[in-house]
């Protein structure tokens, strides 16, 4: 078997860690799903745990006993467990082998004399520290290989703590002793009591991965008639009221996807407080960090995809050999789907387009069908945003009502089995009755995205009213895409119309009959396609700099000491693993460079007057011997608001020279550690505003664009005909 799954297993592994390192979580679920998972049925590899966990978490040891119930007629195993644990079979007629070891792993060989049931029992130590993986500029996230330790305790297969078979799946019956005062969380059904360190988690559906959580929580349970599930909170810290938030959110969420969807396919939904920083969904719980819980917008942002999760990923698997397309739908049905139901459609669709602008560099673009999991900013722009923005071009393609019943038909075709894009397809085809072979080979099995141009338009008056006349082409060297594109012309009796026009070549004219006279014609302006944005689509964000590959940050020379050397420790961090940006004091640069994205920190930048010159969103003035003024001429969506310099942190983007640069400055040393920390995540933003040294944000905003490339106006140049 190693020069089989598990040789491809090791090698991944080996190959993953000697490269980026990137995000290594649930490692041994992705390597098992190098097996093409549509060709084996879960009930044909299903391995049945019998599992007596004792866990020490001062000693960072776990001992375990597992009785495994293999599928008969096969009589040799391959599995792996985590190094030091000294496995021994003590019940069941077969011996273990050792084969191999990579990385904390350590591969098996299980051979059976007779078929069934094996019993194993190990023992030993696991405890890893945290580590960092950059993404972008600035922007990082914590992961561990697993560990049981005094702060809590975090295990999957990937740190080898139960036995895991690469091409199976698993169903478990988990009991779990602890300290007195702690309870373990796993998948399933199960009851916690940490009067007396016991807790017992149990799943009969065949499942990827099982994971055990454990440490001192506060519990919190609630039941609603409308869902069959029980949402469940497990906080490190007693806080009623923010535990009653979250099993309110949970109930509301379980039963709008059921009614969405299909029934819910686990017996609870936990909201589990981890002991670091992380956004984990697993099969009926979540994995939060202590900041994350209680940032108030999670709530509508980040919870209920972790919810939509147990549908996607956890209820129906993921081929992995075909691309994730868990990620791309359940960014569509949850962070997009709300912000839509909340009337921001437009907002969310031209984000997701941005970031594909913003991250997406040549030669690192892939199609869907590679995308695997996201390791930082560019290829979540791809798997997440352009998957979800494929989602929503099929929903414009079938229409809501045939597009739910899709999803409801992928979901009880697929439900406990693995399934990739063509079954996806499948679906959608049953229940239209349409061919999809052409829009999924367009948008799933193909990088890159289309440009547009709006070229030659004119109109002309007729017997019948107006008519109006052009031809869209489609720039991109590569071959057309296949696409339905909107077009909104606004006419002079304050109407607007609508057409769709289908672009399948390089170029396309149309001809429009009007009954009054258009005044304006506009292509695309609702951002349904996903495709290049054009210019005058492209407000500057800081996302324009995180996601460049190269840049510069000037540290104001002229700070005081405290400041300087705060902005300079802010600048570093931002740094680690961008090779392409690089630290400078602001007089080393007589001018303000303009051959690249800069950073420019503190009101003492001596380039702080060359950014302000002329600018069309804000007018600061620097008069000498007077505290510095700013105001915001543009308002940002509907914002009236002016900074005080001496108590805000202000963040300021504008294009010079075709280049994007930012500004930021605060007057509190004590505010820049969580300015650093947060600045990356608020990349769809043009202007900023936080407060106090806990950096509490007070204003947000992009800057307003101008006419987009793709819009044409009409008036006055109607000719007779």
């Amino acid at each position: 078997m190693a020069d089989g799954i598990v040789g491809r297993w090791r090698d991944l592994y080996l190959s993953i860690v000697q490269a980026t390192k990137p995000f290594l979580f649930g490692l041994l679920l992705l390597a098992a799903q190098l097996v093409s998972s549509n060709q084996i049925l879960a009930s044909e590899t299903l391995i049945r745990h019998q599992l007596e966990v004792r866990l020490d978490p001062e000693q960072g040891r776990i001992e375990v006993r597992d009785q495994m119930r293999l599928p008969e007629p096969k009589s040799q195993w391959s599995l792996i467990l985590h190094t030091g644990l000294d496995p021994k079979i003590i019940d069941g007629e077969a011996t273990l082998t050792r084969v191999s070891a990579f990385g904390p792993l350590v591969e098996y060989r299980l051979s059976l004399e007779t078929p069934g049931t094996v019993t194993l029992a190990y023992g030993g130590r696991i405890r890893h520290d945290l580590e960092h993986i950059d993404e972008s500029l600035g922007r990082a996230r914590q992961w561990s290989r697993g560990t049981i330790a005094p702060d809590g305790v975090f295990l999957d297969a990937g740190s080898g703590w139960y036995p895991r078979i690469p091409e199976s799946r698993q169903s478990f019956v988990l009991d779990v002793r602890l300290p007195e005062g702690w309870s373990a969380i796993s998948q399933g059904a199960g009851t916690t009591d940490p009067a007396r360190g016991r807790s017992h988690w149990s799943e009969s559906q065949p499942q990827d991965d099982i994971y055990l959580i454990a440490g001192r929580f506060h519990a919190y349970h609630k039941r609603s008639a409308d869902v069959q599930a029980e949402a469940q909170v497990y906080l490190r810290e007693p806080d009623t009221a923010l535990a009653e938030r979250y099993l309110d959110a949970t109930l509301e969420y379980l039963a709008f996807y059921s009614d969405l969807i299909g029934p819910y396919p686990f017996a609870k939904f936990a909201l589990v407080e981890n002991f670091w920083e992380s956004g984990y969904g697993m099969p009926s719980f979540t994995l939060l960090g202590p900041q994350v819980v209680r940032l108030p917008f999670i709530l509508q942002t980040s919870y209920p995809h972790e919810i939509l999760h147990n549908w996607w990923g956890n209820g129906v698997y993921v081929d992995y050999d075909s691309g994730n397309w868990s990620e791309g739908l359940t960014n569509y049905l949850a962070d997009y789907w709300l912000m839509e139901r909340a009337g921001r459609g437009i907002e969310g669709r031209r984000d997701m387009l941005k970031s594909f602008a913003d991250y997406v560099r040549q030669g690192r673009d892939f199609p869907l069908t590679e995308f695997v999991q996201r390791h930082g900013a560019d290829t979540q722009a791809i798997g997440y945003n352009k998957g979800a923005m494929v989602f929503h071009m099929l929903r414009r393609e079938l229409g809501d009502e045939t597009f739910i019943q899709g999803l409801r038909r992928f979901y009880a075709d697929n439900r406990f089995r693995a399934a990739g894009y063509a079954d996806l397809r499948l679906a959608f085809e049953r229940v239209s009755g349409r061919d999809l072979d052409t829009f999924f080979a367009a948008w799933v099995e193909r990088a890159g995205a289309p440009s547009l141009a709006l070229e030659d338009v004119e109109t002309r008056s007729t017997p019948e009213g107006y008519r109006i006349s052009g031809r869209i082409r489609q720039t991109q060297s590569e071959p057309p895409f296949p696409l339905s594109l909107p077009v909104v012309i606004d006419l002079d009796s304050g109407e607007s119309v609508i057409e769709t026009i289908a672009s399948h070549e390089h170029e396309t004219r149309f001809d429009i009959a009007l009954r009054s006279a258009p005044v304006r014609l506009r292509l695309d302006p609702d951002f349904e396609v996903f495709r290049a944005l054009a210019p005058g689509e492209l407000p500057v964000t800081l996302s324009t700099l995180f996601g460049a590959e190269q840049g510069l940050i000037l540290i104001p020379a002229a700070a005081p000491e405290a400041l300087q050397s705060g902005y300079r420790r802010l600048a570093e961090r931002w740094c680690v693993g961008h090779p392409g940006w690089r630290v400078a004091e602001d007089r080393e640069f007589e001018h303000l460079p303009d051959d690249r994205p800069v950073w420019l920190l503190g009101w003492e930048n001596r380039h702080l007057e060359a950014f302000a010159r002329d600018a069309a969103d804000f007018a600061l003035t620097l008069d000498d011997g007077q505290a510095p003024r700013l105001a915001l001429t543009s308002k940002p969506n509907g914002m009236n608001a002016t900074l005080d310099p001496m108590t805000d942190s202000p963040v300021l983007t504008r294009r010079m020279a075709d280049q994007p640069i930012a500004w930021m400055a605060t007057r509190l040393p004590d505010a820049l550690p969580a300015l650093a920390r947060k600045l990356p995540h608020y990349g769809k933003y043009s202007v900023l505003s936080f407060s106090g040294p806990e950096s509490t944000n007070t204003l947000k905003g992009q800057w307003p664009t101008g006419d987009s490339a793709l819009t044409s106006r009409l008036l006055s140049r109607a000719r007779t005909r």
